[in-house]
């Protein structure tokens, strides 16, 4: 949609890309302007990342064309598009962990003296672009000493350190903090100045309100609408995404929250690791579902790993059903009845090369072994599939190799995986990152399904819509500190973000 007066930078028309007999994309149309952010919403699995890879070369289409400038543009590889003034910032991280941040962000265009590497040349040149861009990482370390949302900056500095006309950002604040976030909506503002088309892709519909001028709903391949931000409302968007209308995105409780004068089931106690997180007390009692919030650094997720056994601990206790444990390894936390999604599923969470049922029953195998060892083949089958049709897990079968599946399947296989252990309590470490709003709301049923039986949740989110909808209590962090544990009245966007910065009225 034109209304600027300019023509479109970039158009696409009728485009259709076939994997064997199977229409990823059907005659899909796309009109981008320059100096606009046109962001392409969409469910999981609807094309968005089929489109997004054809634009960067990845993929060649079945049919259709594409015009950049009003020229025909077919890039055979991703440098062919990055020459045409195309670059792309995938939502999964393409860095290399034991290179430096300065060595991933300049990787194939390093200066170079007489055929060699200038390393003080490339350190330098790498500081004056995450400088420009006002990135709080250090050129010189290892990117995988950083934290995911460290590595998630440098593919952001990676991919604006070339001149484009078109910047394709998929998903890129799916693990930033509300900090790290403006710092690139700055960026955003700053390309859009310069007349640089933004073509973003995310599924935090206030996000997409405040930082798009033109957005596209796709839905299963297909293009469905676009709307100019300011001609269309939240509830609008979700129904055209969906397909259907939802009546609301956080489900509410079928159970009352337990009370505060039930048991714990889990007590920790002053548990602190030095120069992570210090003298951190709280207790969750069966059936609720306590919220953690911090910005990026506050030591939330460090807290999730230390009670799950992979990290050593310097003082404090653990408690579970009123008997103080020791959980030294993931395999003690396990044997305790403790399960842990991680915000980390790709790396941490599956084996992405292996299909749905080894994936669903690797943690619970033992379950499944015969007196010699051997495995029950046919009972780890069933539980696998009762697990797939509870969790209403889109797959042909239990044989898909599970890194095939989009991001949303892929994040219930993580909850299937622990909820085959039956765990008494259940850390949840960032569970609907990078998923669309259908498959949130599916997820939040599963959270408000297993509370209602009485699991006990611990809940790390860095969106603050969902950490107080889904929330009994929230435990603030900030610093490697808990500032507070909020609940009622305190349950409060402000009041909430006041506790994360320190800054308590």
């Amino acid at each position: 949609m034109d209304t600027s007066g300019n023509a479109a930078i970039l158009e696409i028309k009728d485009v259709t890309k076939y994997f064997g007999t199977v229409a990823a994309l059907k005659s899909m149309q796309l009109s981008v302007m320059p100096g606009r952010v046109h962001t392409i919403l969409g469910e999981n699995g609807a094309g968005k990342s089929t489109l997004m890879k054809i634009l960067a070369g990845v993929y060649q289409p079945t049919s259709g064309s594409i015009l950049m400038d009003g020229k025909p543009y077919a890039p055979a590889n991703p440098q062919d598009a990055a020459r045409a003034g195309l670059t792309i910032v995938f939502q999964e991280l393409s860095l290399c962990n034991n290179m430096t941040v300065a060595e991933n962000i300049l990787a194939t265009r390093e200066p170079s003296t007489i055929g060699f590497i200038n390393d003080k040349a490339l350190t330098r040149k790498a500081a004056s672009i995450v400088a420009d861009l006002k990135l709080p990482v250090a050129v010189t370390e290892k990117v995988g000493d950083l934290s995911i949302a460290q590595r998630q900056l440098v593919e952001i500095a990676k991919g604006l350190s070339v001149d484009a006309k078109v910047v394709i950002l998929d998903e890129p604040t799916s693990s930033l903090s509300d900090n790290e976030a403006e710092i690139l909506f700055e960026i955003i503002s700053q390309l859009k100045a310069r007349g640089v088309a933004v073509i973003y892709i995310s599924h935090r519909m206030e996000e997409i309100m405040r930082l798009s001028d033109d957005i596209t709903v796709v839905r299963d391949g297909s293009y469905i609408t676009t709307r100019d931000k300011n001609e269309t409302t939240i509830d609008e968007l979700i129904a055209l995404m969906v397909g259907r209308d939802m009546d609301a995105i956080y489900p509410a409780r079928d159970v009352p929250a337990p009370a505060m004068s039930a048991k714990p089931v889990l007590g920790v106690d002053g548990l602190s690791r030095d120069g992570e997180f210090e003298n951190i007390t709280f207790d969750v009692r069966p059936g609720e579902i306590l919220g953690f919030f911090g910005l990026i650094g506050s030591g939330r997720s460090e807290v999730m790993n230390a009670l799950f056994g992979m990290k050593r601990t310097s003082s404090g206790s653990i408690s579970i059903d009123g008997k103080q444990v020791t959980i030294s390894s993931p395999v003690d936390a396990i044997d305790r009845g403790i399960g842990f999604v991680t915000e980390n599923r790709k790396e941490e969470g599956l084996v992405l090369s292996h299909n749905v049922e080894a994936n669903i029953s690797m943690v619970a195998l033992k379950d499944y072994s015969g007196a010699f060892g051997f495995l029950k083949r046919r009972r780890e089958r069933l539980a696998a599939e009762a697990e797939v049709k509870r969790l209403a897990i889109k797959t042909g079968s239990l044989q898909t190799i599970v890194g095939s599946l989009s991001g949303g399947n892929q994040q219930k296989i993580v909850l299937a995986k622990w909820l085959l252990t039956r765990p008494k309590i259940l850390i949840l470490d960032e569970p609907t990152r990078g998923v669309d709003v259908g498959a949130k709301f599916e997820i939040y049923k599963i959270i408000r399904q297993l509370a209602a039986e009485g699991t006990a949740i611990l809940l790390v989110s860095s969106e603050l819509p969902e950490i107080i909808s889904m929330s009994d209590r929230v435990v603030v962090m900030s610093e490697g500190r808990a500032t507070a544990t909020a609940s009622g009245d305190q349950m409060k966007p402000e009041k909430i973000m006041s506790f994360a910065t320190g800054f308590v009225s």
